[in-house]
């Protein structure tokens, strides 16, 4: 029987909680607000987004086939506190 191994944290989890900070506080500043193109085109926004929601089969989209279903989640979503 083989010695049992204690896995090892890498990465982001293995960075100390202040180092985490740090990098999580640059957030996007490497790319310049005129280039986020989102920001900028609302309609590439749009279009991006339904072209993601496409590519989902038809029978796994429950939100557009059950209205009560999507209006609960948009319900339970707005009324939640930030940072909680």
């Amino acid at each position: 029987m083989e010695p049992t191994r204690t896995k090892q944290r890498r990465g982001f989890a293995a960075m100390s909680p202040e180092k985490q900070r740090e990098i999580a506080r640059m957030g996007g500043s490497s790319v310049p607000a005129e280039k986020r193109s989102f920001a900028q085109d609302r309609s590439l926004a749009a279009e991006s987004g339904r072209k993601g929601g496409l590519s989902v089969k038809p029978e796994k989209r429950s939100f557009s086939r059950d209205r009560d279903l999507a209006s609960g989640a948009g319900r339970v979503g707005g009324s939640k506190r930030k940072g909680a």
